[in-house]
């Protein structure tokens, strides 16, 4: 880079975290740690989740959507970015707790835009806020489907998911999971027109995801009655190999035949033998009957339910004045002084959120020289999607 300019190739590297050197953001050589993964057991969970996803979209968007097989492949950011189109939709919701690690959706525009008009019946050219929010309420139900299944191991105690970040832009600007990870495809029809939604999940959150759906376990090999055959050669001539049903043959034929001057005894396998100095080798387990505990009538199914559970869970609350679009060049020219038009008029009802979503409107008041909001009007599920903007 004699000029000092940097290639397209280098500005990629940069925003996919790895550094020009060859170093990775962690400062190591290559792509990352390796992660012991089953694909299998993750193929496994996509093909339960295919009958739940295409149940959720088609209740969410009143259509009859398709989903076809969906495909688990252990894979990296250059053979993903193959498989996208030039302009992506991604939905980061990283998993906070139980398996902390990346965790995010594409899709295309196209995509985007026939779920949007088949919600708010109404069509749009536009990539919009309220299209993006759609979106992440969509892929939010199929997150939900996710973690219930992992919940069910009970291995994965606590899973969930931090607040959804939802963008349209190019796809060398997406972050994806540092060095290999796992991309679920979910190829979806809608009146002869195919539909993809794609699904990352970092190595780190794999990697638990398929330990506790039981991947990698390793089976226990199994134990072989050590000197079997040495210990039959051993017992003496003639005598045959060990016969678990000896000591029962023995006892008959010793009742049964009194006049034949002998007596069959045949060996207890179950008991250690004097002069062979071996216990055959065989670890007898201790099985003991399963008791359970007495289960009593517990909460009524109408009081499980109770809100009051999470009455006091905090939640983060703000209030939107309004919003606009600068390019980088208007930011960057910005100093004390500078008007900011937002696309509210003056005196338009705030937006009131609640972890970034709309519920209210309301109106700025001054109580005690601090601002406060009065609130004028409470939005229905609808208008809280609409009124994203």
């Amino acid at each position: 880079m004699s000029d000092g300019a940097i290639s397209q190739d280098e500005i990629d590297a940069l925003l996919s975290g790895v550094a020009i050197d060859g170093l990775n953001s962690s400062g190591h050589v290559g792509n990352g740690p390796n992660y012991s993964i089953d694909i299998s057991t993750l193929q496994k969970l996509a093909d339960d989740l295919k009958g739940k996803l295409e149940e959720n979209i088609n209740k969410y968007t009143g259509a009859a959507f398709k989903v076809e097989n969906p495909v688990a492949e252990l894979t990296d950011r250059d053979k993903v970015l193959s498989k996208l189109p030039e302009v992506v939709i991604s939905v980061s919701m990283d998993y906070t707790e139980g398996a902390k690690g990346s965790h995010m959706y594409l899709m295309s525009s196209d995509f985007a835009l026939k779920v949007f008009s088949l919600v708010n019946k109404e069509e749009t050219a536009d990539v919009d806020d309220v299209v993006l929010s759609v979106v992440s309420e969509l892929v939010a139900t199929h997150t939900s489907a996710q973690i219930n299944v992992l919940d069910a191991t009970g291995k994965l105690p606590g899973l969930a998911n931090g607040t959804p970040e939802t963008s349209n832009e190019s796809k060398a600007m997406i972050m994806f999971p540092q060095g290999e990870f796992i991309l679920t495809s979910y190829p979806l029809t809608l009146d002869g027109t195919a539909y993809t939604l794609w699904e990352c999940l970092g190595g780190d959150v794999a990697e638990k995801m398929s330990a506790a759906l039981g991947g990698n376990a390793k089976e226990e090999p199994v134990q072989e009655l050590a000197g079997m055959g040495n210990m039959a050669a051993g017992m003496g001539g003639g005598m045959a190999a060990p016969n678990p049903m000896g000591n029962m043959m023995g006892a008959q034929m010793n009742n049964q035949m009194p006049n034949m001057g002998m007596q069959m005894q045949m060996p207890n396998m179950g008991m250690q033998m004097p002069n062979m100095g071996v216990n055959m080798g065989m670890n007898v387990p201790n099985v003991q009957s399963l008791q359970y505990p007495t289960l009593s009538s517990g909460v009524a199914g109408g009081e499980q339910g109770n809100i009051g559970l999470i009455m006091d869970v905090f939640m983060e609350m703000t209030v939107e004045l309004g919003r606009t679009k600068k390019s980088i060049k208007d930011i960057l020219g910005m100093g004390e002084g500078t008007i900011i038009e937002l696309d509210k008029l003056a005196g338009e009802p705030v937006d009131i959120l609640v972890n970034h979503k709309p519920i209210a409107k309301g109106e700025v008041v001054v109580i005690d020289e601090n601002f406060g909001v009065r609130v004028t009007e409470i939005l229905s599920p609808m208008e809280r999607v609409n009124e994203l903007s």
